[in-house]
């Protein structure tokens, strides 16, 4: 009999700063701790970007550059996954899975800590609570993804 092993989530961290706001932590300083959030659910982390901005981009956060760059290294590093530190609004996300690919999910640390609380919840209870907590988090995301279905 032959053991089948579950493929690990490999993922690119991405961090931003931007320009005079200065962050409760350093950028680096909080990326560390999003990638110990990450192993902490599971993830093996395999690569990071950081993008210093003047100002949030509307549509994916980041700056159009920067995105063909993490492509690339979510290529380079065979990731499936790019972990932003900062709240991602349901549009930039939805984006952002346009840009990188239906093979490689896009998270923000909230889905991140509410997928770590999933995985540690031991009573129905609590479970139930997560499962609640993800699909009040996840409703505004599902907005026109089912448009194909019609």
């Amino acid at each position: 009999m032959q053991e089948t092993v579950a493929p690990v989530d490999r993922a690119v961290l991405v961090g931003t700063e931007i320009y005079g706001k200065p962050g409760l932590l350093p950028v680096e300083d909080s990326l560390d701790e999003l990638a110990q959030l990450a192993r902490t659910a599971g993830v093996e982390v395999v690569g990071r970007a950081v993008q210093r901005l003047r100002r949030i981009y509307p549509a994916t956060y980041i700056g159009p550059g920067k995105v063909e760059e993490i492509k690339a290294l979510v290529r380079a590093m065979n990731a499936n996954m790019v972990i932003f530190d900062d709240e991602l609004s349901p549009s930039q996300q939805r984006n952002l899975e346009n840009a990188f690919g239906d093979e490689v999910r896009v998270l923000d640390r909230t889905a991140l800590i509410l997928d770590i609380f999933a995985q540690h919840a031991h009573t129905r209870e609590g479970a139930l609570q997560v499962e609640l907590a993800q699909y009040e988090y996840r409703l505004p995301r599902l907005t026109r993804r089912w448009q194909s279905l019609a």
